[in-house]
């Protein structure tokens, strides 16, 4: 199996980079798409290409190391936090000024280019404009709108679509073995977001939280049900983040400990607090991150839902996202009239932006409740 045969729908793409490692290699690559497009998954993939000595086996140690994040010349960047601060970049940019030590490439993959601050960007903007020989940059982001300018000029720019929801399907069936019906009803409520589809189509408690998300507009009957159906969402969402941070927090303070020489008792060395106390920050911001991206997933559901609201009203032919709410969808289409749907995924599309833009989760989802309840 190639390292190009698990990228769902993107066939052209991979004609295109295949083309571009014989002959038409340039030194920055910027990957954008939709949420769950693999723009991550197709950089390692190209990175792994890039090392192998017969453009991308899959078999080979280039190719393994490569994709598992073990190859000493490929580098993947990417952050738990809110941004990804300069003096990370300038470490990378060193590195990146070295010569291979054992592959073809030095090869940096940032996953998430549109959380560069601006003095990242500006640290990273150099080297793009000298590049050193043999090494590549592969930034990836949701849009080039999302990456300054002067980065977007100096990167060869490639698109990736997202990938249709019977690919996705017959993807789980292949790798994962799961049952047709079950693998096509999850790719299509994950809008064609692979690692999405696969958590629905495996896990009984993501399937459980979609559907307690789903079920939000059908309760929304005054103010209070508004203000606790915002109240489960948010609790919902910090539940999801404690459940993923409380580990990774007490792996990375256990290392921390033990490169310091620090035991349960006795004196702290000078410079443990300083590192602690960084390192703690850095935590916070992390959960902060992951309950306003499990937030975002729940929006993400509801607009899906009112997408499919819209459809039935205006009598459109097609697919329902959420085929499985057939009976829920065409009460809410009953009950309400096109303009009001649009307006409710305008509401959801604001309380997105307003999350963006550092407001209160709590507050943003129970004015987003009482305009849904209109």
């Amino acid at each position: 199996m190639s390292v190009w045969d698990n990228l769902v729908g993107q066939g052209p793409i991979v004609e295109l980079l295949q083309r571009s490692i014989e002959r038409d290699m340039t030194h920055a690559w910027l990957f954008t798409g939709p949420p769950g497009s693999g723009r991550s998954n197709v950089a390692r993939a190209f990175a792994a290409a890039l090392q192998c000595e017969s453009g991308g086996c899959g078999e080979c140690n280039a190719c393994r190391t490569a994709l598992s994040g073990a190859h000493p010349d490929v580098t993947l960047v990417r952050t738990d936090r809110l941004s990804i601060e300069v003096d990370e970049v300038r470490e990378h940019v060193r590195s990146a000024a070295l010569r291979p030590s054992s592959g073809h490439w030095q090869v940096l993959i940032v996953e998430d280019a549109d959380r560069l601050t601006e003095k990242a960007a500006d640290a990273l903007l150099k080297t793009l404009e000298e590049p050193p020989p043999r090494t590549v940059w592969m930034l990836c982001a949701p849009t080039a709108e999302d990456v300054i300018v002067t980065i977007r000029s100096r990167s060869r720019q490639i698109v990736l679509r997202t990938p249709p929801s019977r690919e996705v399907a017959a993807m789980l069936v292949r790798r994962d073995g799961v049952e047709e019906s079950v693998a096509l009803e999850a790719a299509r409520a994950a809008q064609g977001h692979v690692g999405r589809a696969r958590a629905l189509a495996t896990n009984d408690a993501v399937r459980a939280r979609r559907r307690e998300v789903l079920a939000i507009p059908s309760s929304l009957s005054g103010l209070g049900a508004c203000l606790s159906a915002a109240q489960n969402l948010n609790d919902a969402a910090q539940a999801h983040a404690t459940e993923r941070a409380d580990d990774l927090d007490g792996r990375e303070l256990a290392d921390l400990r033990t490169a310091w020489g620090v035991e349960d008792r006795g004196r702290r060395p000078a410079g443990y607090q300083g590192n602690l106390s960084s390192l703690e920050k850095d935590q916070k911001r992390r959960r902060t991150r992951m309950a306003r991206d499990a937030i975002d997933g729940g929006l993400i559901d509801l607009m899906s839902l009112y997408r499919d609201v819209l459809s039935v009203q205006l009598g459109a032919d097609t697919e329902m996202v959420n085929a499985d709410l057939a009976s829920s969808v065409a009460e809410l289409a009953a009950r309400g009239t096109p303009e009001a749907t649009l307006a409710h995924l305008d509401a959801i599309l604001e309380c997105r932006e307003a999350l963006t833009a550092n407001a209160a989760p709590l507050l943003a989802l129970e004015r987003l409740m009482i305009r849904l309840a209109r």
